[in-house]
C-alpha cells in the first residue's frame, strides 16, 4: 500500500493537479483515503459502506477525463443511486439494496473522474439534523468533539471531509441536510436554485420539489467545479432553474458589486438565538461592511414555523411513499424502521390528497412571500442553526410523534429555524465556516440570495473565504486527528 502522506493538506482540485502533473496516481490517493477510514472510522462511524475492489477496478479501467480525475469520492448512503454501489439508505428496511441502474447525478459525478469508494452515513429516510441510524449500529459523531453530532442528513459525509477521509463527499438536502452537517463541522455546504441539478431518472422531485443534491467540501473551489461537473436539470425534469450567465468557477474569480445585505442575529420569527451562533452572524455582518457591503438590519418576521407544518406532513407523505415501496406490510415491524418513520406513516395516513396538495400549495406561497421580501435587498445572513452541534442523543430518532419531533418544544424547529425555509422557496443558500465557539465547536454563518442568483452567492462566498480563511482551522484538526492515530 503507497500512501500520498501530504493527502490531508490539499483539497479536491488540488489532488486533481497533482494526479494530471504525474506526481500521485490515483491508486495511491485510493490507498491513502482507505488508511485514513481505517484510523478514524471507528470512533466516527462516518464511512458505512465501503466498495474498495470496485473502485480498483475502475481506476483500472480507465477514468474519464474531467476535473476530478483520479481523486477519492463518497456518495451519501441514501439516493444517488448506483449499480456499483448497494446503499442501505440509512435504513434496516432497505439494507444491502442492489440497483439495476445508475442515477444521472452519479453519472455525471463519474464522468467528473471522481473514484467513488463507498457510502457515507445518513439517518432514516434523510429526516433529521443528526444522523443516529440504527442499521450502522451507532450514532456518527463529530471529529471537533465526539460527543457532539456531525449534522443530519449528510453527517457521514461531513465527518468524513472534516476528519481529512477525503476532500468532498456527496450529500442532498430536503431541509438543510448540507448546510446543517457544513455548520456541524466546519464546511462549505452550498444549497443550489431548485432543480439546479439532477433529480432522475428514478425521480422527477423530492419532496415536493425541496430536496436536491449537494456536496460536502472544505473548499469553496471544490463546491464549485462539482456544481459546474453536475449542474443543469437531466432528461424529462419537472423544473427548469433559471439559466447560468457563465459558470460556478467563473462566478468565483469575479468579485461582487456592493451588495444591499440583510443581517438578521435573531431566527426570522425573532426568537434569541444561542450567544456563540449570534457573535457569528454579528463577526460576518462586520467582515461584510470591511469589504465594501451595505448592511441592513432584517426588520421583517416571518412566520417560518407554520410552513414547517407544511413541510412536516409532506415529508410524512414522502417517507410513507419510499417505506411503503417495500411492500405494505413491511412497516408493521417495529425493528425494520426507527420510531420517527412511523410516526411519519402514522401522520401520512391522517391525511388526504387534498391536505398533501394544500400544503404543496403553503410551500409555494411561502416561497412567494419570500421572494417578495428579497426585494428589499441582495442577501439575507443568519446563523445556520440556533445553537452550537447538539449533543449526540439529543435529537435521536426516537420521538414516535413526527409533528411534535419537527416542531414542537425544543424539537429540531428549535435547533434548526433557517435552513427548511429556502428549501421551501428553492432559493440558493450557503453555510460557511466563519466561526468557530469558546469550545472549539464549528459555528456555520447562513447566506441566502433571489432565486437563480447562486452566482451571487459564490461570488460573495469567494470574497468571504479569501478575507476570513477557514483553512487552517480545518488542518489544525486533520492534524490533530492524524497525530492521535
Amino acid at each position: 500500500m503507497a500512501l500520498f502522506n501530504e493527502y490531508g493538506a490539499y483539497d479536491a482540485t488540488g489532488l486533481a493537479e497533482l494526479i494530471r502533473r504525474g506526481e500521485v496516481s490515483p491508486h495511491e490517493l485510493l490507498d491513502t483515503a482507505l488508511d485514513r477510514v481505517a484510523r478514524h472510522n471507528s470512533d466516527l462511524n462516518a464511512v458505512v459502506i465501503l466498495a474498495a475492489e470496485t473502485a480498483r477496478r475502475l481506476i483500472d479501467e480507465g477514468l474519464p477525463e474531467g476535473p476530478f480525475t483520479g481523486v477519492p469520492f463518497l456518495l451519501k448512503d441514501l439516493g444517488a443511486e448506483a449499480v456499483d454501489f448497494p446503499t442501505h439508505n440509512g435504513s434496516r428496511l432497505f439494507a444491502d439494496t442492489v440497483y439495476a441502474y445508475d442515477s444521472e447525478i452519479y453519472l455525471r459525478l463519474k464522468k467528473a473522474g471522481l473514484v467513488t469508494f463507498g457510502r457515507t452515513a445518513s439517518p432514516e429516510c434523510g429526516v433529521g439534523p443528526v444522523t443516529e441510524a440504527q442499521v450502522y449500529g451507532g450514532p456518527t459523531r463529530n471529529p471537533w468533539n465526539l460527543a457532539r453530532t456531525s449534522g443530519g442528513s449528510s453527517g457521514g459525509a461531513a465527518a468524513a471531509v472534516a476528519a481529512g477521509i477525503l476532500p468532498a463527499a456527496h450529500g442532498s438536502d430536503g431541509g438543510g441536510s448540507v448546510r446543517i452537517p457544513a455548520s456541524s463541522c466546519g464546511l462549505v455546504g452550498f444549497k443550489p436554485t431548485r432543480a439546479r441539478l439532477p433529480e432522475g431518472p428514478a425521480g422527477g422531485e423530492g419532496w415536493a420539489g425541496m430536496s436536491i443534491d449537494g456536496f460536502l467540501t472544505r473548499s469553496l473551489r471544490d463546491t464549485a467545479a462539482l456544481l459546474d461537473a453536475t449542474q443543469g436539470p437531466d432528461l424529462g425534469a419537472p423544473y427548469w432553474p433559471p439559466p447560468l450567465r457563465g459558470s460556478f468557477a467563473e462566478a468565483m474569480r469575479r468579485p461582487p458589486a456592493p451588495l444591499r445585505i440583510a443581517v438578521c442575529t435573531t431566527t426570522l420569527e425573532g426568537a434569541p438565538i444561542d450567544p456563540a451562533c449570534r457573535e457569528a452572524v454579528e463577526k460576518a455582518a462586520a467582515l461584510l461592511e470591511q469589504l465594501g457591503h451595505s448592511l441592513v438590519d432584517f426588520t421583517a418576521t416571518v412566520d417560518v414555523r407554520s410552513m414547517m407544518v407544511a413541510w412536516t406532513k409532506i415529508v410524512a407523505c414522502g417517507t410513507a411513499l419510499w417505506v411503503r415501496s417495500m411492500g405494505p406490510d413491511r412497516d408493521r415491524d417495529p425493528q425494520s424502521i426507527e420510531a420517527v418513520t412511523r410516526g411519519a406513516l402514522r401522520l401520512a395516513d391522517t391525511l388526504s390528497g387534498a391536505d398533501y396538495l394544500r400544503c404543496v400549495n403553503a410551500i409555494h406561497n411561502f416561497g412567494r412571500r419570500m421572494a417578495r421580501l428579497f426585494l428589499d435587498f441582495d442577501v439575507l445572513v443568519t446563523a445556520t442553526l440556533a445553537e452550537p452541534p447538539a449533543e449526540v442523543g439529543r435529537l435521536g430518532p426516537i420521538n414516535e410523534d413526527f409533528m411534535d419531533y419537527r416542531v414542537g418544544p425544543g424539537g429540531m424547529y428549535d435547533y434548526s429555524p433557517f435552513t427548511a425555509a429556502f428549501n421551501a422557496s428553492g432559493q440558493p443558500a450557503v453555510s460557511l465556516p466563519l466561526h468557530w465557539s469558546d469550545e472549539a465547536l464549528p459555528i456555520g454563518v447562513h447566506f441566502a440570495a433571489p432565486f437563480g442568483e447562486d452566482e451571487r452567492l459564490v461570488a460573495l462566498a469567494a470574497q468571504l473565504e479569501e478575507a476570513a480563511d477557514w483553512r487552517p482551522q480545518q488542518q489544525s484538526l486533520i492534524a490533530r486527528l492524524m497525530a492521535d492515530s
